[in-house]
């Protein structure tokens, strides 16, 4: 067991899904690696991605219609020499995938032909994919190649707390009055409830997104926007978070969570159906239950205002059965341990919240506006998805992302010295067992989310949502204040500080637009054609409602 307050490495990376993994396998070559996970290595949002990467291979295909696609679901906030980059790059990610062992379906008889998925807002077909299992597939590859890399060290069941930059240093130290910059950060060990400092020349954040902040998500428990909230807190411009994606279908099941039932098997001629049989999606969009999510979504949840049922259906029962048990073998078993056979019965599903597309902002470099700190995934935005993503994109996102870090982290990594850092302060609190407390406050604020700040959403919801938030982030903040630290109690001040980000988000934006629905501004407004950027205007130490800050170190 580490129980080492101190330690100094080079790399320093935050996350251990493919953008992490991938990173820390490039930078290995400059210097030593250390990854930290909040739980296990592959307890990830990659991990559990079924669909693939989008990727342009067949000849019928071209970057400039994958660019399109991309920008048109966007809502005209994709950026599109960013776009444009990280579909380039989609034949480099192919060849990685291959490289590090990931086996990639390919058509009969064929060395190098993909088998090709189609999902929803694609105008060909490109999805690279393993069966229904991709990213388990991708992320066991990358656990493989970083576990046998000597220069790489994983620090499972730690939970990051903080960034260790300038407001950690005395008033008088040199650095003090220069432009921010990150040297590490304060790293809680869940086991021990020691807190160690890290320090490190370069950090990448790759921590992924906030779904746990919704009631229903397909996402892991370790999504609870702590990076997202760390970076705001240690002054980076966090954008565009009132974009949250919601799946149109997530496994139904009172008896227990639900899990993705990935969009592919709309591609595959799968129908959503109404307890009754009726088509959801006829006559709603032109490319029916191929239409982006966003669109998909509303149409369920619309459904299920109007009737009072709690879940739709999809069906898939028409198509070969030895078909879908090999192209759906994981979807076809879990189902089935549900006791729903979908080569005969329909699929009960339901919306949940599944992709933030906002997130920290970071150029076409990776760099966070905080000097050192770079950020790749789901938690950053990069100006690739805008108000709405395109399926299939995140994964090659990530990949892409990761690697421009590395390059960035090329040109920086010898000019980076380390500071004398001061230890973690824990002096005053002890633990006064009231655990209650952050299990109540935590389904109040997901129950509230899912409500107010949810699929549809309407600016008195928005107005209630944020009085709301503000009198539980003071709750919150003097649990914080007077009690140990703990990864619980740590998920709990993050989350409250991203629903408050969410909601100033989405009272920014009084329009519809991609994800962000309005039912009092249901058309799209020109004027509002720009990002929501939000940035701390307060010193850290200060705990300021209004902007979010929870706790200070």
């Amino acid at each position: 067991m580490n129980t080492v307050k101190h330690i100094t490495t080079d790399f320093l990376v935050i996350g251990s899904g493919v953008a992490g993994l991938y990173f820390s396998n490039l930078v290995s070559s400059m210097g030593e690696v250390l990854i930290i996970t909040k739980s296990d290595i592959k307890e990830s949002s990659t991990y559990l991605a079924q669909g693939g990467v989008a990727s342009v291979q067949s000849p019928d295909d071209s970057v400039k219609l994958h660019v399109e696609d991309t920008l048109g679901t966007g809502g005209g906030l994709s950026r599109e020499n960013v776009v444009r980059s990280v579909v380039e790059f989609g034949e480099m990610a192919a060849d990685e995938l291959l490289s590090v062992g990931v086996s990639l379906d390919i058509q009969p008889g064929s060395d190098r032909d993909f088998e090709l998925g189609l999902e929803g807002g694609h105008s060909r077909n490109r999805i690279l994919h393993v069966a229904d299992a991709t990213g388990k597939a991708i992320q066991e590859a990358y656990m493989s190649v970083v576990r046998d890399n000597p220069k790489i060290e994983i620090l499972k069941n730690h939970t990051a707390i903080d960034f260790l930059t300038q407001h950690n240093l005395p008033d008088n130290h040199p650095h003090k009055k220069k432009p921010i910059q990150c040297w590490g950060a304060y790293v809680l060990d869940n086991e021990t409830g020691v807190v160690k400092t890290i320090t490190a020349k370069i950090v990448l954040l790759a921590s992924g997104g906030c779904g746990r902040l919704y009631r229903y998500t397909t996402n892991p428990q370790v999504a609870t926007a702590d990076g997202l909230a760390m970076a705001y807190r240690a002054g980076a411009t966090v954008s565009n978070l009132e974009f949250i994606q919601f799946h149109p279908t997530m496994f139904y099941d009172l008896r227990g969570e639900g899990f993705l039932i990935t969009e592919a098997l709309r591609g595959e001629g799968a129908k959503l159906r109404n307890r009754a049989g009726k088509r959801i999606m006829e006559g709603v969009h032109r490319l029916e239950e191929l239409a982006p999510r966003d669109i998909v979504a509303r149409a369920i949840d619309a459904e299920l205002k109007a009737t009072g049922e709690p879940c739709v259906f999809l069906d898939i029962t028409h198509r070969d059965k030895d078909y879908i048990k090999s192209r759906f073998p994981n979807i076809y078993q879990h189902c089935l341990e549900r006791g729903v056979n979908i080569t005969s019965d329909w699929i009960p599903v339901v919306p949940a919240a599944h992709y933030m597309c906002g997130g920290i902002k970071v150029d076409m470099h990776a760099r966070t506006g905080i000097k050192n700190l770079l950020a790749a995934g789901e938690v950053t935005c990069t100006g690739m998805h805008g108000a709405n993503r395109l399926a299939s994109n995140s994964l090659l996102e990530a990949m892409a992302y990761a690697y421009f870090a590395y390059k960035t982290a090329r040109e920086i990594f010898e000019s980076t010295e380390i500071p004398e850092l001061p230890d973690w302060d824990d002096s005053g609190v002890f633990d006064r067992r009231e655990w209650v407390i952050v299990r109540h406050v935590r389904e109040v604020l997901t129950r509230l989310m899912w409500d107010y700040v949810g699929i549809a959403r309407s600016d008195d919801r928005l107005e209630a949502a944020r009085r709301r938030v503000r009198h539980l982030i003071e709750e919150i903040d003097n649990f914080y204040r007077e009690n140990p630290v703990s990864r619980e109690v740590l998920e709990l001040r993050n989350l409250a500080t991203a629903a408050m980000l969410v909601i100033r988000s989405a009272l920014q934006r009084p329009e519809s637009r991609g994800l962000h629905y309005n039912i009092d501004h249901p058309e799209t407004d020109i004027c509002y054609n720009h990002d929501t950027d939000i940035k701390s205007s307060r010193i850290w130490k200060e705990v300021h409602i209004d902007e979010g800050i929870v706790g200070t170190a």
